[in-house]
């Protein structure tokens, strides 16, 4: 409009006086959005604002906060008595003509330009227009219902800055039950009056046009056209928090408000929000996403939302009734409960890590007291809250773990208890209190069968096995002041104790593997069954997680964005990779990958095993008397890892519409369980190998004592006569490696012979892995035929009878401590596969070295005399 300037003189003139209104038109547009924003600043309000906000909110504010200067200003202006009318004729009038008048010009000047800018400006002009003249309707139509309300309703209802959009009386609604109901629906609630009664509700928290019964949402059905256009509307606008320009516009016109919101809320109606305040996302009237809630008691929960219930992760704080203390869940919830993986942390300083169900603990869980003051530590299966089933109790304070099942709190049925001082025993309990007779087994290798209190005193009759292989039975009494006392039968027959008493094993019937540790497998078990989403991933297995902190990292993972560069563990990743890793190496790598992560399936089960058993076993647990028991474990534990692998590949064909493929033999994509066995344990025991390892030599401690005395007295001795005492064949011998220094006879070199032999048996002891101790006790035995190979110049294959001597050598020069606990691990947990083959036989030589070491007498064989250099 302003680009073309007309040629002639008049059209010139015309032009010069429109460009000089535009100007004066410009300058009052900017001086009244400045005075606008001046009002806004003092009503201390953030929100936007536009021009045409003036018509609906300069009146309002003036009228509030300076009506009296106001009435005295507007007298010098008009002639009316009313202010509302005063407040028209000087605000409204002169600008709603002055637009108009604009309106005809611009629409004169169009018809001589005919340009499309021309007339888009008119049109903005128009809307201009229409605006003011709805906002004065609404005015109106706003005053006629204040005074048409009864003072019970306006008293409540009457704001300045609230308008009504429209009345039901006006415009019926079919969604009314009943005649007498009427519904207001204005710029910022919806009115539904009852009678001599109403509700209001926020338009921010209506949805239009569904209908549901959750009385924690406010949704109204809207058969009328009109009805539901300018409900949704105004439910946009007010989520918006801005009018629409024009305010109505066509019919059909504009969005639709979102379903999801986010908004605060007080409850107010029974139900269990009820008196909460809720801050957070909504979803069709129920809060659904993240979100807060507090009661004014103290409570309140953070996290995600579901359907108007509590769904997801969330933290919930309860304030303690007699103290100034919380406690704080930090849980899983289903449906409005706990369920799955949490920590409390308990004001009274107790921490409870294990699963929930009903908003109770249930399944397997850890409750530790921290206090200085009665600390404990409970480990194992709960039900209903309550501490049921297999489980280890450990009270610090008297040094003594119990290991056993219990009922309702209490120790129940069998149980062993282990004290700090090294004493072990296993007894019958009920409520606590122990029942019938039990086995007591002491540090000092005596055996007692019988009754006897808490305080580990005999009484009634009962067997007592010395060490030196006495057995005392009788029955036996304790009086105050006189001591133990027994009246039986001592029988001194016997020249030492039974290995079969001094070495015996503890729980292995009452206890069976399967039993123990049942809440663990059940949760895996059930996340596979339930088709391993991923939303309740961390629900089933999220005892990998044992730190407040750690939690909040596993929260971030499962809903943050992953880098490229970063190996996704996500479920349904795992689920496409684990169909490509099925034969045996490949698998092997796979395992030990998915094994080593926190975050696969497989490590999050690793994990929560080794936190069991460590409870169990180390410490206090440290008693030869439980060996056999946490063998077995291991074992175990790496049967129900290969199960719960094949439970992950048959979920993954399954989705891929693939049967299982079974195993067939000579196919080597396919593992059997028997070799599966050998390819998990390996790679999950070193997780259980210190404990582990720590009950063989405790096991073995006494022929290990012997062993190690042999060492000591053979080590005395130099080569050539160490050579000659094991009865080598001396052009076996390799004395060409006994090299001479200056004064140095070589009846005195100590160390040179088939010392890579014995520098290559010293790695037994840098690895847990049975499979590679058997590898290195091969290349033990290669080394020594290699090296009699080059002493006889000839390739030699070492027969049984020159191989003990030789060996036997090795094993006193590579002076490993600890030897027999190493020979019986590697025998009990090795690869079911080796046995009959050269493992095993190699294995059975090193065993008879290390017996025979054990029954030496060097100081009585008269023909060895241990030289002293001079």
């Amino acid at each position: 409009l302003f680009l073309k300037e007309p040629s002639d003189q008049k059209g010139k003139e015309n032009f010069k006086l429109f460009l000089l209104l535009n100007d004066r038109f410009q300058a009052l547009w900017n001086l009244t959005e400045e005075n606008y924003r001046i009002l806004k600043q003092k009503c201390s309000t953030s929100e936007s604002f536009c021009i045409q906000d003036i018509y609906t909110h300069f009146g309002v504010e003036a009228w509030k906060h300076h009506k009296t200067v106001l009435k005295q200003f507007l007298t010098d202006f008009t002639s009316e008595t009313s202010m509302s009318l005063a407040l028209y004729t000087v605000l409204h009038k002169p600008i709603r003509d002055h637009i108009e008048q604009y309106i005809l010009l611009l629409t004169k000047l169009n018809e001589v330009l005919k340009e499309v800018r021309s007339f888009i400006v008119i049109k903005e002009y128009v809307k201009l227009e229409s605006f003011i003249g709805q906002v004065l309707d609404e005015a109106c139509f706003t005053k006629s219902l204040w005074k048409s309300l009864g003072y019970k309703f306006t008293d409540m209802l009457c704001v300045p800055e609230r308008r009504l959009l429209e009345d039901s009386k006006n415009l019926p609604i079919s969604a009314s039950t009943n005649r007498s109901d009427r519904i207001l629906l204005f710029d910022d609630v919806l009115v539904l009056i009852q009678g001599n009664s109403f509700q209001s509700f926020d338009l921010k928290l209506v949805w239009s046009p569904k209908v549901h019964s959750n009385p924690y949402q406010f949704l109204i059905l809207c058969p009328q056209a009109v009805w539901q256009w300018k409900l949704n509307q105004a439910v946009r606008q007010a989520l918006n928090g801005k009018r629409d320009f024009p305010l109505w516009g066509k019919t059909g016109e504009g969005t639709e408000p979102p379903s999801c919101r986010f908004f605060t809320y007080l409850f107010r109606l029974e139900g269990k929000f009820k008196s909460a305040s809720y801050e957070g996302e909504w979803h069709w009237g129920k809060p659904h996403g993240k979100g807060t809630l507090k009661w004014r008691d103290g409570r309140n929960h953070v996290g995600d939302f579901k359907e108007g219930l509590e769904h997801g992760f969330g933290i919930c704080l309860v304030p303690r009734r007699s103290e100034d203390r919380y406690d704080c869940y930090k849980c899983h919830w289903y449906e409005g409960k706990m369920r799955g993986y949490g920590i409390c942390e308990y004001g009274n300083d107790m921490v409870y890590k294990g699963y929930f169900k009903d908003n109770v603990r249930q399944g397997f869980g850890i409750l530790e007291n921290l206090s200085a003051e009665h600390p404990f530590k409970y480990t194992g299966q709960w039900e209903n809250d309550k501490k049921n089933g297999y489980g280890v109790w450990e009270d610090k304070d008297r040094g003594e773990r119990y290991i056993g099942t219990w009922l309702d709190d209490h120790k129940h049925g069998q149980g062993i208890v282990v004290t700090q001082s090294g004493v072990c025993y296993q007894r019958t309990f009920h409520a606590d209190k122990m029942v019938g007779s039990g086995i007591l087994l002491l540090e000092d290798d005596s055996v007692y069968e019988g009754n006897f209190t808490e305080d580990l005193t005999f009484v009634g009759k009962g067997k007592l096995s010395f060490a030196n292989g006495f057995i005392l039975e009788g029955t036996f009494t304790n009086k105050s002041g006189q001591g133990l006392q027994t009246h039986g039968i001592l029988n001194t027959s016997n020249e030492q104790l039974d290995d079969r008493i001094t070495k015996a094993q503890l729980g292995l019937e009452e206890f069976p593997v399967e039993k123990r540790w049942k809440g663990i497998y059940d949760q895996f078990l059930e996340f596979i069954h339930s088709g391993c989403k991923e939303e309740t991933e961390e629900s089933f297995m999220g005892f990998h997680i044992q730190t407040s902190k750690e939690l909040r990292k596993s929260q971030e993972y499962l809903f943050c964005q992953r880098y490229e560069c970063y190996v996704s563990w996500k479920i349904e990743d795992i689920l496409e990779e684990i169909v490509q890793h099925q034969g045996q190496e490949s698998l092997q790598n796979y395992l030990e990958k998915a094994l080593k992560s926190s975050l696969h399936p497989l490590g999050k089960l690793l994990k929560a095993l080794t936190i069991a058993f460590q409870a169990t076993y180390s410490g206090i647990g440290a008693n030869r008397h439980l060996l056999t028991m946490a063998q077995e474990e291991v074992k175990y534990y790496a049967k129900k890892i290969w199960e719960f692998y094949q439970g992950l590949l048959h979920l993954a064909l399954e989705q891929k519409g693939q049967l299982p493929a079974k195993c067939v033999d000579g196919d080597t994509r396919y593992v059997s369980p028997l070799v599966a066995c050998g390819v998990v344990l390996p790679l999950i025991l070193p997780c259980f190998y210190p404990e582990l390892f720590m009950l063989y030599m405790l096991y073995h401690e006494r022929e290990d004592d012997l062993y190690c005395q042999g060492i000591v007295d053979l080590s005395l001795f130099p080569d050539i006569k160490l050579l000659e005492f094991l009865d080598v064949q001396k052009h076996l011998w390799p004395l060409k490696d006994l090299t001479l220094t200056t004064n140095q006879r070589r009846s005195l070199i100590k160390d040179k012979c088939f010392l890579s032999a014995t520098e290559c048996l010293q790695k037994l002891i840098t690895t847990v892995d049975p499979r590679e101790k058997l590898v290195i006790l091969q290349k033990t035995y290669e080394e020594i035929e290699s090296t009699v190979s080059r002493v006889v110049e000839k390739d030699y294959k070492l027969p049984m009878d020159d191989l003990l001597p030789l060996l036997m050598y090795v094993v006193s020069r590579a002076k490993i401590q600890h030897l027999g606990a190493e020979i019986h691990l590697i025998r009990d947990l090795m690869d079911p596969t080796n046995q009959g083959g050269l493992y095993d036989f190699l294995l059975t030589a090193l065993e008879s070295c290390y017996e025979h070491i054990q029954r030496m007498r060097l100081h009585q064989r008269e023909t060895c005399q241990v030289p002293h250099s001079s």
